[in-house]
């Protein structure tokens, strides 16, 4: 392997046919090439789709009422299934939920004032785990707690995005806004990282908002976690959900329009599978692009064997082992299919690391929130060139066993 003359050798053979050698080495540099930009783009795409599920807890399961599509228990259909107050005591009693709120809507957006600056922002009622459920990042003071609900105390937690507005050079904890009319008091000022949308929201607790806005024990939704439940022991949670509800609010436990639920566990893992099958499909048409490479470096190799079968037979016939022509072979096409390789590898991640395929997907006007940080991880890409090296290096066995195995006197008579 490390034998001086045969290096020479080698680099005599490649500089006498830089030609053939440079369209070699491009195709095998071209083919890893765009085996990393197809493992990268899969990748975009699988980030873009991962970063539409960090606004919520990815384990959290919506609970939304429907309307009954069938007559069950002498009640017709076409019933309008309402939550309440004792629902979400029902929930609290339920095993395998580990957070839990209730959301009261208060529609449209509100007039908001602090002092002489005033902006129009939206308000969600709901209950202290809300924070978790929602993936709150609490900046200052604290969020809604047990106390502030069980006593319909009038406090606020604000968005950077309301800071910005009302309280862009003082402290907003401890100050009183008004909303449409009605103080609360600052206690938080939080940061949700998933949605900049959401830093503009104020969350007020939920027993205030149905005592000041008419909602009596109303609520409209609720939203659980499940904790560490797998996916299949979330369906379980789920249907079990489903049965409470039923025998709650008189619907059939088969009727689906009832009750609408939505669990985020199960859909984020059917588009991680579905992204896991792309990114699968996308690297094994890489590999097929680095698979016409090798053959191109199988190829070559026939074409050296051919022009060198001469030299081959004095080298056979002066003592050469055909161990020693094979390895002659072998090390040529290992170099030229490695380095090649390297480079193709580098300048693929140069060209994800760059950013310019986020440039480009952008340019085409493609949404960049569905298209995230292209990226292919280095071990990944270290073992496609390994994988790729030695591919080169069956490639250019097979012309090198058939050169092992030319006679010498046949070798000397070729033209």
């Amino acid at each position: 392997m490390f034998d001086i003359d045969k290096w020479q050798e080698i680099f005599y053979t490649i500089n006498k046919n830089r030609v053939r050698t440079g369209i070699t080495a491009f195709n095998v540099a071209f083919g890893i090439f765009i085996l990393i930009l197809l493992m990268g783009f899969g990748m975009g795409f699988q980030n873009g789709v991962r970063n539409q599920f960090n606004d919520d807890a990815i384990n959290s399961i919506f609970i939304n009422g429907g309307k009954t599509s069938e007559a069950h228990a002498g009640l017709q259909p076409g019933r309008q299934i309402r939550f309440t107050n004792d629902d979400y005591t029902a929930l609290q009693e339920m095993e395998g939920l580990d957070k839990i709120t209730g959301r009261f809507w208060l529609t449209g957006e509100f007039t908001v004032r602090y002092e002489n600056k005033y902006s129009f922002f939206s308000i969600r009622s709901v209950h202290p785990d809300h924070e978790y459920i929602e993936k709150t990042i609490i900046q200052q003071g604290r969020y809604l707690n047990d106390r502030d609900l069980s006593e319909k105390r009038k406090v606020a937690v604000i968005g950077t995005g309301v800071i910005k507005v009302l309280f862009p050079r003082t402290g907003a904890i401890g100050k009183y806004i008004t909303i449409n009319g009605i103080k609360y008091k600052v206690v938080g000022v939080f940061n949700d990282e998933g949605n900049e949308r959401e830093n503009k929201l104020i969350y007020i607790p939920i027993s205030t908002a149905q005592l000041a806005y008419g909602g009596a024990n109303r609520v409209h939704q609720f939203i659980v976690t499940v904790g560490d439940a797998t996916v299949e022991e979330s369906m379980v949670i789920e249907d079990k959900i489903h049965t409470l509800f039923a025998e709650r609010h008189r619907f059939s436990k088969e009727d689906d329009s009832a009750l609408r639920l939505g669990n985020v566990l199960e859909e984020y893992a059917r588009w991680m599978g579905i992204f896991d099958g792309i990114r699968y499909f996308l690297a094994a048409v890489g590999f097929l692009t680095l698979i016409a490479g090798i053959v191109g470096v199988s190829n070559i190799m026939l074409i050296i064997v051919k022009e060198r079968t001469r030299e081959i037979g004095v080298r056979k016939a002066i003592g050469a082992t055909p161990r020693s022509i094979i390895g002659l072979f072998l090390q040529e096409s290992l170099m030229v299919t490695l380095l090649s390789g390297y480079m193709g590898m580098m300048g693929g991640m140069l060209f994800l690391q760059s950013g310019a395929m986020s440039a480009l997907m952008a340019s085409f006007g493609f949404p960049m929130e569905f298209f995230i940080n292209p990226n292919v991880d280095f071990s990944s890409a270290t073992i496609a060139t390994i994988i790729l090296a030695l591919s080169g290096t069956i490639a250019g066995y097979f012309p090198a066993r058939k050169a092992a195995r030319i006679q010498p006197i046949e070798a000397l008579k070729d033209e």
